[in-house]
């Protein structure tokens, strides 16, 4: 049977691009004479019957802008039989044939629970800023968050070499080092503390000291939060090192703002592919680019281990310092 009406949720933590996702979903969609109905909230809108019938019009002008227009939360209530049992029913009630999901591991999750205990087709889009999903080079938002946190390093950094201190800089990444690792090297920082590498503290601090002896004045330590607090790392360079040390979290910052073109385009490129297989008949399935060709995975090894390479760009990080 022939799709006739789709359902587009966000479901996590935000990210800039999601706006330009839910654009291309609902303009391919319409284009090809599909409904499309937006679910607020992700799985809680969807569990509450939280929906809305979009149209071409109902998304002008959000491409530029950061978040979703759709909200999004996380739902606890979905991981329990009733929750999903419920989400189901909204399904249905509402006649719809398919989703195109936009979210990171906890979104694919849910819907490989949808796909496998209740037949629903499920196409995910990939929007995380953390850059930890199998199946593409790049996740919708990350490009920003990494471009967001660069642009307070480099004002950070002005005001260490003014001030002659240590900056610790915590940036997000609960179990991926990527926003860390990408900005530590295109900001020059010194050090780079990551959940995938194993750190040595001593080691920091008498490098600390010995190019305080050389003259070095200012150090740059970016910290990924899932690998350590940087308040933790602030005080031990302080009293292993007897040097001045102050600590800078970005937190929710580095998921906020316009998306950069990167963003937007990734976005618009998988939120059409995502109809686009729904037509299809397709299910179970995440879209990603991989230099620069769409790539279609399965749920599942989207959201195994992404292993991120961090050994060589480490050794080019501690050979420039």
């Amino acid at each position: 049977m022939a799709m006739k009406r789709i359902g587009v949720l966000t479901s996590g933590g935000d990210g800039p691009g999601m706006n330009a996702a839910i654009r291309s979903v609902v303009r391919y969609a319409t284009s090809n004479k599909l409904e499309v109905m937006g679910i607020f909230r992700g799985y809680f809108g969807l569990i509450n019957d939280e929906l809305k019938l979009l149209n071409h019009r109902s998304v002008s002008n959000i491409i530029n802008r950061g978040g979703t227009i759709l909200k999004t939360s996380r739902c606890p209530e979905f991981l329990t039989v009733e929750g999903q049992k419920q989400a189901v029913e909204t399904i249905r009630k509402n006649q719809i044939d398919g989703l195109a999901l936009i979210g990171g591991d906890g979104t694919y999750r849910g819907a490989i629970e949808l796909v496998k205990k209740w037949g629903v087709a499920c196409i995910g889009i990939p929007g995380t800023i953390d850059n930890d999903l199998n199946g593409t080079d790049s996740t919708i938002g990350s490009d920003t968050a990494v471009n967001t946190a660069l642009e307070a390093i480099d004002k950070i950094r002005d005001t260490a070499t003014s001030m002659e201190r240590i900056f610790v800089v915590e940036v997000m990444g609960r179990e991926s080092g990527y926003i860390a690792l990408q900005v530590a090297l295109a900001g020059g920082a010194e050090e780079v503390v990551l959940p995938e590498r194993k750190f040595d503290m001593p080691t920091m601090c008498h490098e600390i000291v010995d190019g305080n002896i050389r003259g070095k004045v200012s150090w740059i330590i970016i910290v990924a939060e899932g690998a350590a607090k940087g308040e933790d790392i602030a005080r031990q360079i302080t009293e292993m090192t007897d040097l001045e040390t102050r600590v800078v979290v970005l937190g929710h910052v580095q998921r906020g703002g316009n998306p950069t073109a990167r963003d937007r385009t990734l976005g618009t490129r998988l939120g059409a592919e995502a109809v686009r297989l729904l037509m299809a008949g397709e299910t179970g399935k995440a879209v990603g680019v991989i230099s620069d060709d769409i790539n279609i995975v399965d749920f599942e090894f989207a959201v195994s281990k992404k292993k991120l390479e961090t050994e060589a760009a480490y050794r080019l990080l501690k050979i420039l310092t």
